[in-house]
């Protein structure tokens, strides 16, 4: 008995499946990328998608959680949204569809699908690795999204907004982006719906920092609360390049972010900020890897989470330092406030090591509110609603303020932070 007649698919898969085979013949791809999706819908088809016995997947049972897809609808249409810091320049992916209307000087770009359509997304196409569901779902069905490139030595002086819309359906795009040597920017991948209906997200983003480049990528997970977000982001730091590289979630209904790196060159930093604003009866997973290949290179990594009601979380962090990662500094904590008796968060940093000259660490912290605190702001006259909230912005406004060069962009930050405790605390 072969695998394919081994496993029955679930609702979801049968879905995911069916979505490629309706539209086999418009998916746009030369002969190589229409090989290659084959490969990976055949993979889905036979292995299924991931369960709990997967270690990777191990808190996060996509096969049971994720109970239905809905269809596609290649026609819907979604309005065009601000810029959350106004004077960004805003490239956006409307259901898939590119805008490139309007593009700041030192960048270019293009559709994605003119890559996939000429054979030069092929290789980018490949997955991480036999778990890497979001690779393959994304690799078989993409159609659209954004090529990137910021040239050498230039510097935004305002922010790029990637804003990526869905109304409803399903949506599933790609966005390599390679910055020059010496080029500085601030991104915001912005992730976002535009209606109640439910939406079924896969976008994968591929991030190359030459020599010295200095680049902020923020990732901003607005989906909405029926919605399936699977996101991942890949990125390789050469010599002395800096990333700065800041995820907040607060929407969707099942989340799986995933945050896949390399520190190749000397001198490379990666700084690490996560917020997870977690309520009603969601599940939102952020697993991150990272690889300090050549001697002298620092990363430091920080995720807050806040988690109300029946939510779950998931934080699954691994750091390995090569054999030759001589003088790595490499440091990683997780913090958690649970402010409900039925709420859920899975902590696992991991540390892998084999050079013997380095500075590592991780740690993680699971605690409530401080009553102390919260007795203090009581004593002041402050209703016990809005002293709970004040003190929850405070646990997750320092990891914001840490872009306080930028005051436009910290401002809109903390609306989207103030906006959803308001909501929910």
């Amino acid at each position: 008995m072969n695998m394919q007649q081994a496993i029955k698919m679930t609702a979801a898969e049968s879905a995911l499946v069916d979505a490629y085979t309706a539209q086999i013949g418009d998916l746009p791809g030369d002969g190589a990328v229409l090989s290659l999706r084959d490969t990976l819908v055949h993979e889905l088809r036979t292995a299924g998608l991931p369960t709990r016995r997967v270690e990777a997947w191990h808190y996060t049972d996509l096969r049971t959680l994720l109970r239905s897809v809905p269809a596609a609808d290649w026609t819907a249409f979604s309005d065009r949204v601000d810029a959350i810091v106004p004077g960004s320049s805003v490239l956006s992916v409307r259901n898939g569809q590119a805008d490139l209307k309007t593009l700041p000087e030192g960048v270019t770009a293009r559709s994605y699908s003119e890559s996939l359509i000429d054979g030069s997304a092929a290789a980018g196409l490949a997955v991480l690795g036999a778990d890497d569901a979001i690779g393959r779902i994304n690799g078989g069905l993409v159609r659209g999204g954004l090529e990137i490139a910021v040239a050498e030595g230039a510097e935004l002086k305002a922010p790029v907004e990637i804003q990526v819309v869905q109304s409803h359906g399903q949506a599933h795009t790609r966005f390599p982006v390679s910055f020059g040597a010496g080029a500085k920017a601030t991104v915001i991948e912005r992730h976002l719906s535009t209606s109640a209906e439910p939406s079924f997200v896969s976008s994968v983003s591929d991030v190359t920092l030459a020599e010295g480049a200095d680049v902020i990528w923020i990732i901003l997970q607005q989906q909405g609360p029926a919605d399936t977000h699977l996101g991942q982001i890949r990125f390789d730091l050469g010599k002395d390049a800096k990333l700065h590289l800041f995820v907040i979630n607060s929407g969707g209904k099942l989340v799986r972010q995933e945050l896949h790196g390399k520190a190749s060159g000397e001198g490379a930093d990666l700084t690490l900020r996560g917020i997870n604003l977690l309520g009603g009866d969601s599940h939102t997973d952020v697993t991150f890897t990272l690889t300090h290949d050549v001697p002298h290179t620092t990363s430091s990594e920080i995720i807050r989470n806040v988690v109300f009601d029946r939510a779950k979380g998931v934080f699954q962090g691994k750091i390995l330092v090569a054999k030759d990662a001589q003088k790595t500094d490499a440091k990683m904590a997780c913090n958690t406030l649970l402010l409900s008796d039925d709420a859920e968060l899975s902590a696992k940093p991991e540390l892998e090591i084999f050079a013997d000259d380095v500075q590592c660490g991780h740690g993680a912290t699971v605690a409530d509110i401080d009553h102390t605190q919260l007795f203090y702001l009581l004593s002041r006259g402050i209703p016990e609603n809005k002293a709970r909230a004040m003190l929850v912005n405070a646990f997750v406004a320092e990891i914001v303020e840490e872009l306080e060069d930028d005051e436009a962009l910290v401002e809109a930050l903390e609306g989207v932070i103030s906006a959803w405790l308001e909501k929910h605390a």
